[in-house]
Order: C-alpha cells, then sequence, then structure tokens
C-alpha cells in the first residue's frame, strides 16, 4: 500500500502531448497495447505482450510477446505488481532496441483510476514508464460504490450507437471512467479510465478511434 500511494503521487491525470489536443491526435504516429495473458489451468505462467500500432491506418509495427514466470501472488487491488514488471521489460526492450516504434500511448487491458486505491495497472505502468497510458476493461470493477446492478445494466442499454458514453460516477462524487460502446454489433461496453498523463476525454476518443471491432486493436492484436 505504501508503494502503490508513493507511485500514485505521480500520477498526471491530464493531457500532456501536443497531438492528444487536436481533434484528429495529428501527430500520433504509433499506439501500443499491452496484456498478460495467463496459460490455462497454471497461474505461473503468462505471455506477455506488447504490439505497436501506427495511427491511423492500425498496422502492425512491432510485436514483443514472451513467455514468463510470474512469481508474485494475485492480491486483489494489487495485481499491477504481479504483472507490471513484465509489461515494463517489453517497453524497455522496444526503446533500445527499436527506439523509433516505440509507442506514444499505451492502451493497456487493465484498469487506471478505476481501483479500490486509484491506482491500478494503467497507472502503474505509466508511472514507471512515463508513457501516456489509458485503462480499458472488458468488465466494471466495483469499487467507491459502483456496482453491476439493474441500473447501471439500464445505462448500458441506453448506449446505442458506437461512441456512445455515460461516467462512472462513484459514491465520492469523483468520475472514475467511462462507460463506451465501442462497436455497433456488440451491446457489450468498455470502461475506460485515465491511466497517466492523457485527460478522460482523450482516452475515451482514443480508444473508440482504435476500434475496428469491440476491443481496441492495439489490444486485440
Amino acid at each position: 500500500r505504501r508503494e502503490q500511494a508513493r507511485l500514485k503521487a505521480s500520477v498526471v491525470e491530464e493531457d500532456t502531448e501536443e497531438w492528444q489536443k487536436d481533434p484528429l491526435f495529428t501527430g500520433l504516429e504509433r499506439v501500443g497495447g499491452v496484456d498478460l495473458s495467463y496459460v490455462k489451468g497454471d497461474e505461473s505462467r503468462a505471455c506477455a505482450s506488447l504490439v505497436v500500432l501506427s495511427y491511423p491506418a492500425l498496422e502492425v509495427l512491432y510485436q514483443d510477446c514472451r513467455m514468463v514466470a510470474v512469481s508474485a501472488p494475485y492480491v486483489a487491488g494489487f495485481l499491477a505488481f504481479r504483472e507490471v514488471p513484465f509489461l515494463v521489460e517489453a517497453v524497455q526492450r522496444v526503446q533500445q532496441e527499436q527506439p523509433q516504434l516505440q509507442p506514444q500511448v499505451l492502451l493497456v487491458d487493465g484498469n487506471g483510476l478505476l481501483h479500490p486505491r486509484g491506482f491500478g495497472t494503467a497507472c502503474h505502468l505509466g508511472v514507471l514508464t512515463d508513457l501516456p497510458c489509458v485503462g480499458v476493461a472488458k468488465n466494471l470493477l466495483q469499487v467507491d460504490g459502483l456496482v453491476r446492478d439493474e441500473l447501471h445494466r439500464e445505462q448500458v442499454r441506453s448506449l446505442q450507437r458506437s461512441g456512445e458514453t455515460f461516467p462512472l460516477t462513484g459514491a465520492s462524487g469523483r468520475v472514475l471512467g467511462m462507460v463506451l460502446r465501442s462497436y455497433n454489433n456488440s451491446s457489450k461496453p468498455l470502461y475506460v479510465s485515465v491511466g497517466h498523463r492523457v485527460s478522460l476525454d482523450t482516452a475515451v476518443r482514443l480508444v473508440r478511434a482504435c476500434c475496428r471491432f469491440r476491443i481496441p486493436e492495439p489490444i486485440r492484436q
């Protein structure tokens, strides 16, 4: 908890890059996606992946997938301590080996500020790499009074078209993220939250711009 709190103090919840302030993201050329996928039935073996896509064409420029041995235990609310070291290594490898392909922003399969202590995997990775990061989750993390009750399901059903959103406002009154319908053909939304060096509005616009299907292309790849 102390380490989380120490790192959380460095999170920047606003846009820091010129391209973020442009409606068309002019100047953005490379978007990364990261994920850690576990071997079925074995929580100690996983594949750590970093894929970098061109923007706006969304073509694969770089990919790094490695089998890793995960030794840290799973503790709810502290998942980043288990996964982030492998993702940091992947980012460092592209920076060292092919710096011209390093991502300008990372989409993370997980949460950012939408977390029990406001410091999910996307925040953790963002602070350690100092790259803009966005949390993109497939399920709602039930924190700060947020629940998947009938009211929430009704709000999700009200999202009729791709690009429609509603805010996730916690019991504290704080907006922790956005629910986004990312794809016309899927009624299942995405839960987008700020990781680091990006505003929530920009995070949502970027995720939407990277979706050909429900899951944004950098993460899907």
